[in-house]
């Protein structure tokens, strides 16, 4: 299943951030800012990009998935579960000890995760690994990372991309959710990454620039990473935090707490006007 229709993929996002804020209301617990900040993302990768297919979720010649910065797991579950990996019921248990969607992703117990998650800074070098084998087996996959630009403050990441780089990973398509903010501030405080896309350059990346919200830009910027031979991609995303939720937008605070129940019906009023 191939969506190319642009409006069609909107709301396909906007049901994601639907599923992500069920998830984090339910569970009492989460992170609804960086998740919401990446839906567009994942709306195109799951429904425009990949070579998937929710009835063959170990077939070897998927296309993989990785999320590095794994506390944005109510994100890829609304993903999966809105690309028919599993019920959508499922996502209001979140977190709870009888459900398999644990605060981090499982690929033992998720279907349609491709890795497990959830120390900062790991994930670029699995989706390596990922890219890598297959260079070596031929087996044509393309592998996508999605780091969050706190984590890109993480030293493996930069031993990663220089591997990635010595290694022509041409299959391989990093993506960076710029939202700016992690979880005791914004990131030029806490520890400056900036100029994000110069360091990647340097490293050898090839780099594209976007609006992380503009879905048109989103699809684009994937189909050009497809082009790209001899050195890895990566997309440097410029989000908002907690995109699509006002009061949740560009707020700090908003990392890595749950809503209450007005909150959460303000969120859903908000979000349902949009289907």
């Amino acid at each position: 299943m191939k969506i190319t229709d642009i409006e069609e993929l909107k709301k396909k996002a906007n049901d994601i951030r639907i599923g992500i804020i069920e998830g984090v209301y339910g569970a009492k617990s989460g992170h609804p800012g960086g998740s919401l900040s990446c839906a567009d993302i994942l709306a195109v990768l799951y429904f425009n990009q990949m070579n998937i297919d929710p009835a063959k979720s170990k077939d070897e010649s998927r296309d993989r998935f990785v999320l590095s910065k794994g506390h944005a797991a109510p994100a890829l579950y609304s993903a999966l579960a809105n690309r028919g990996y599993f019920d959508a019921n499922e996502l209001s248990k979140l977190r709870h000890i009888d459900s398999n969607l644990s605060g981090h992703p499982d690929m033992n117990k998720v279907p349609g995760v491709d890795a497990s998650t959830g120390s900062l800074g790991q994930g670029l070098s699995i989706a390596n690994g990922m890219a890598l084998s297959s260079k070596l087996n031929s087996k044509g996959i393309r592998v996508y990372c999605l780091l969050g630009d706190g984590e890109i403050q993480e030293g493996q990441i930069w031993e990663a991309a220089m591997t990635a780089s010595h290694y022509k990973l041409d299959n391989l398509c990093v993506i960076v959710d710029n939202n700016n903010l992690q979880i005791d501030g914004t990131i030029e405080d806490i520890m400056s990454p900036y100029p994000i896309d110069e360091k990647f350059k340097s490293f050898g990346f090839n780099v594209i620039n976007i609006d992380g919200h503009d879905i048109v830009q989103i699809v684009k910027a994937f189909d050009t990473a497809k082009t790209v031979k001899g050195k890895p991609t990566v997309i440097i995303a410029k989000t908002v935090k907690g995109k699509g939720v006002s009061f949740m937008e560009n707020k700090v605070g908003w990392h890595g707490k749950a809503p209450n129940e007005d909150e959460y019906k303000t969120a859903m009023k908000e979000l349902k006007k949009r289907v």
